[in-house]
């Protein structure tokens, strides 16, 4: 394609989506003005835009290319199952091969104990349905005014009204009258933002004990569950002391309230394993997924449920009057089926977990010392640079979130994707990345960071 052609493509493309297209998560008048980045193909672990940029995908599209792009497995299991049988529900007592396959996959890789799932379309619907189930659940057991659902401040369980009630993120929250009733939230196991002068094992036991003490406010009797990812992802790739999740855990055993694993980032390798509740050694009620599910490569998701629970469902519960029309889509699923053939069959999560994970999290720690950085964390596939003004006191700089967005400006210039969470930055690579790759990422983070850094001394006059 010539230059005056992709210019003019990309240039109507623009004037199109400004005219018709309103964009999740945006200032969509802003965006209308500048003009959005049209993303055209993809191979591996990168995308090219319309102008033909090349760009190293640190993100994964959105924490979900597990696979990278263009795995032609995937493609090949969608089209053979849009011939086979495109579409049917699964209402009125009905099944497809490819649901029951994937049903029975999904078993073989979960925790012991977990053993049936219900399908959705995505995340978001994966959590209105754990608020459905966890809420049946307790009518089913007979205890009806357990209906409290205990969450986290700032965290994420996706954008619909339950989802975004379910999550802790204020903005959110502030449109539309958001949480709705019967959900409180507790504070987030957020050391580096939070922790003050404490031992990371001491706040971590601080940040647990405030579901014990929510849930005596609110009456054991009343609480049906606590909700909360392995990893807060969207919230800044918050990773909690190592004596968070056993005390959580020991709570919600004494109080007999359902736990609610949110895996739709962490599962599916992440971690370096199945899910982030292998990883903490976790007992789940119920965990949601998505994401990794299919690498993105169709939306699905679903809610993962204990024995314990299913069984109360199957044994005395009647009809369960929730569903959607693409609850389990045979196409989606068949994909989904094949994604998890090929995670487990080419041994990448054990490779993620010996090998890629470790270099990316040895090499990232070489971005500790740059004058900009507070912090560098990560865990996994996962990792986050804190950007700070003053590293001793861990004070940001005037209009958080202002800075985190230069540096990812800087770093798209750089032809890298990162995602800012107000100035901190976040990457959540394919699984399959190599240690080549890991190295470009790293350095293309470290000149986006000097970048920053260069225009920050100049605006504030700071000695070099």
């Amino acid at each position: 394609m010539s230059e005056a052609h992709r210019i003019s493509n990309t240039a109507q493309w623009q004037q199109d989506d400004a005219s018709h297209h309103l964009h999740p998560f945006s200032d969509n008048g802003a965006l209308s003005r500048d003009g959005a980045r049209v993303i055209t193909r993809a191979e591996g672990v990168r995308v090219w835009d319309s102008d033909g940029k090349e760009y190293l995908d640190a993100f994964a599209g959105l924490w979900c290319v597990n696979l990278g792009y263009g795995r032609e497995e995937l493609v090949q299991a969608a089209t053979q199952q849009m011939r086979e049988l495109p579409y049917y529900n699964l209402f009125f007592k009905t099944a497809t091969p490819p649901v029951v396959a994937l049903s029975k996959m999904l078993a073989e890789v979960a925790p012991k104990h977990i053993n049936h799932t219900f399908f959705t379309g995505s995340g978001s619907e994966a959590n209105d349905t754990v608020l459905r189930m966890v809420r049946r659940y307790w009518d089913i057991k007979g205890q009806p005014e357990r209906k409290t659902i205990i969450g986290r401040h700032n965290g994420y369980h996706g954008s619909t009204v339950a989802g975004a009630s379910l999550g802790g993120m204020a903005p959110m929250h502030a449109q539309g009258d958001l949480p709705i009733p019967g959900i409180v939230h507790i504070r987030q196991p957020y050391w580096y933002g939070e922790g003050g002068d404490m031992t990371p094992e001491d706040f971590g036991l601080v940040a647990a004990k405030a579901l014990e003490e929510k849930i005596l406010e609110v009456g054991p009797e009343k609480v049906a569950a606590f909700i909360a990812e392995p990893i807060q992802g969207a919230g800044g790739i918050i990773i909690p002391p190592d004596t968070y999740w056993p005390e959580i855990q020991r709570i919600v055993r004494q109080y007999d309230i359902l736990l609610v694993v949110d895996e739709v980032i962490c599962g599916f390798g992440r971690t370096g394993e199945w899910f982030g509740s292998d990883y903490y050694g976790l007992t789940p009620d119920l965990m949601s997924i998505a994401k990794g599910l299919s690498s993105g490569y169709l939306p699905i998701g679903g809610v993962m449920v204990a024995d314990r629970v299913a069984e109360a469902f199957k044994q005395g519960g009647g009809d369960f009057n929730h569903g959607f029309t693409y609850s389990g889509h045979p196409v989606c699923a068949a994909v989904a089926l094949e994604n998890l053939r090929i995670l487990r069959d080419e041994g990448i999560i054990t490779r993620v977990k010996q090998e890629t994970a470790p270099y990316l999290q040895s090499q990232l720690q070489r971005l500790a010392d740059h004058p900009l950085v507070g912090e560098v964390r990560g865990l996994g596939m996962l990792g986050a640079v804190e950007l700070v003004q003053d590293r001793v006191r861990r004070t940001r700089y005037p209009e958080e979130g202002r800075v985190g967005t230069l540096c990812r400006d800087h770093a798209l210039a750089e032809g890298l994707i990162l995602r800012a969470t107000g100035d901190t930055m976040l990457m959540s690579p394919p699984l399959v990345i190599t240690p080549p790759d890991i190295d470009e990422l790293v350095s293309k983070t470290r000149r986006a960071l000097d970048a920053t850094w260069a225009q920050l001394q100049k605006e504030f006059a700071i000695q070099a």
